[in-house]
């Protein structure tokens, strides 16, 4: 099954690789005997699908993700292991498109306002008075 990630990228089955083993949690005797965890992995370094740009751009962004060049995604919250390999690809498919994705506007650095510097000011202030309240009075 290809990772469908967005309309201009499709990544083919052929690129994924996949892993199986027990999970844990619930599902009683039947968690003893399924493979249900499900590991999606895939290469961006030697995939196909992707431009230089686009591959550039995930080791970027990735750098953390990425163990030893490879992505990989786990899914082991279902019971079954056909709903964790559909979980495993939906996250692989977001976790790429997020990565893919271009940057937002930079942020316009502003300056407090003079109304939220005395509102500042007075919650300091307050702070300040209860814990002096709050001391021991003087031995006299």
């Amino acid at each position: 099954m290809d990772l469908y990630v967005s309309p201009e990228l499709t990544i083919p089955a052929s690129e994924l690789g996949w892993r199986f083993s027990r999970s844990s949690g619930p599902g009683g005797q039947h968690v003893n005997t399924s493979d249900s965890r499900v590991e999606l992995f895939w290469n961006p370094q030697g995939s196909t699908a992707l431009t230089d740009e686009q591959r550039s751009v995930l080791s970027e962004k990735l750098g953390r993700r990425l163990v030893h060049g490879i992505l990989t995604v786990v899914s082991s919250e279902q019971r079954s292991q056909l709903r964790n390999r559909e979980m495993a690809l939906t996250k692989m498919a977001a976790i790429i498109a997020n990565a893919l994705a271009p940057a937002g506007p930079s942020r316009k650095a502003t300056k407090p306002t003079r109304g939220s510097k005395r509102r500042h000011q007075a919650a300091k202030s307050q702070r300040s008075t209860t814990k002096y309240l709050r001391r021991r009075p003087p031995m006299d």
